[in-house]
């Protein structure tokens, strides 16, 4: 299967990836809050690893814009504004927007099947209330249709979009979601790419991208038209 794991740079080290997964945990669930100083001798205690394997976390949740680096004065986790999001998510529609118009020029044979095969480890995971482990899960959805794309320098930046936009929404959750209706919420994607209608197709994500968070109907007041 060509659809990506969640991480567009995998760290190169099994130490180092369990202190970024970690620490990307925490961060995404709001247990380490905005700015946050990360010290790398304090982690490599906590992790029992070099500060070298440390800062190879470290660096690899910068590249996610999780934290920031800022020389002398240290990493601390970043911020995680409704600015940002909004703003995120008006990346998202453009850049998906345009995206999914040229997979549906030509999509690959096995898009609908990878797609379907997320949202069946999504369904498992909203089954199991985990709720990190189904945006992991999202996000490998969305880059998976725009791998079809054939435009990978911007898709960084689309992961980046879409991991500040799911810790936006689950920081801001006032109470537990429906994890199974999240799923299947990507299920009329699926259905508008294998009929093969590229109008339904773009209107589909369109609406998904828009109705993600409460305040989609002032981003995108067409979607609720």
């Amino acid at each position: 299967m060509a659809y990506f794991s969640s991480r567009p740079t995998p760290v190169k080290t099994p130490k180092a990836s369990v202190a970024f997964n970690a620490l990307k945990r925490d961060i995404m669930l709001g247990n380490l809050a905005a700015g946050k100083g990360l010290t790398e001798l304090e982690l490599a205690a906590h992790f029992q690893c070099s500060q070298g394997t440390v800062r190879e976390a470290l660096l690899q949740l910068q590249e996610e814009g999780l934290v920031r680096r800022q020389g002398h004065r240290g990493t601390q986790v970043s911020e995680c504004t409704e600015d940002e999001a909004i703003e995120m998510f008006r990346l998202r529609q453009q850049i998906e927007g345009s995206g999914i118009t040229r997979v549906m020029l030509a999509p690959s044979r096995t898009l609908t099947r990878d797609l379907s095969g997320l949202l069946e480890k999504m369904l498992v995971a909203a089954a199991a209330g985990d709720e990190l482990e189904l945006a992991s899960f999202d996000r490998d959805f969305h880059r998976r249709i725009f791998e079809d794309a054939n435009l990978p320098a911007l898709d960084p930046i689309l992961h980046r979009c879409l991991v500040h936009n799911h810790r936006f929404k689950i920081s801001r959750s006032p109470m537990a979601r429906d994890l199974e209706a999240t799923a299947m919420r990507h299920r009329s994607i699926i259905d508008a790419i294998e009929g093969g209608d590229a109008r339904r197709a773009s209107a589909a994500m369109h609406h998904h991208i828009a109705t993600i968070v409460d305040f989609g109907p002032e981003v995108f007041p067409e979607a609720t038209q």
